[in-house]
């Protein structure tokens, strides 16, 4: 489905740090992803040398990368981005399913928001409707999850554990 997306209630996440990760393949299409999530991420308060750039040959190792840049444990987000356009063999599918798959696991294991902008298309007519330089652009879509649940997280950081009772006996008096 096609939105419009409106900017104006993206929660301030100064101080935060970003991950943009792209795959190689379609990169004519979703450059205009990274640029637009780059702006929303800014307009939210990101500095700009807080936002880094990755670029993998394609979308097969992106939860590769992913489980990399999660190991680093500096990012509050990582924004996966990529396209699949389907053609005649099952090799769409097996790629999906692997990004959906891995992608999952991974934001689990880390506990790491991932937002995953894997365009799985039919044709490069939908992937151009989902990458062009205006308000129905992806990037912008991914940009506005991740300022939201970096938000939520820090409203609703995690519980402190409890630490242990001591193991030695009250002694009776």
């Amino acid at each position: 489905m096609q939105q419009t997306y409106s900017q104006a209630d993206v929660p301030n996440i100064e101080g935060a740090r970003v991950a943009i990760l792209q795959a190689k393949w379609y990169a004519e299409h979703t450059d205009t992803l990274v640029v637009h999530a780059t702006r929303v991420l800014v307009d939210a308060g990101v500095e700009s040398d807080a936002i880094d750039h990755h670029v993998v040959p394609g979308s097969y190792e992106l939860p590769l990368a992913a489980k990399r840049l999660a190991e680093m444990q500096c990012y509050d987000a990582v924004i996966v981005i990529g396209a699949i356009i389907k053609g005649q063999t099952y090799h769409f599918e097996m790629i999906v399913d692997t990004c959906t798959d891995l992608l999952g696991k991974v934001m689990y294991d880390y506990d790491l928001p991932i937002l995953m902008e894997v365009l799985a298309v039919m044709n490069e007519e939908q992937l151009i409707a989902r990458a062009s330089d205006n308000d129905q652009n992806k990037g912008i879509e991914a940009a506005m999850a991740a300022a939201e649940i970096i938000a939520w997280r820090r409203g609703n950081p995690k519980p402190i554990p409890l630490t242990d009772f001591p193991t030695t006996p009250i002694q009776n008096a």
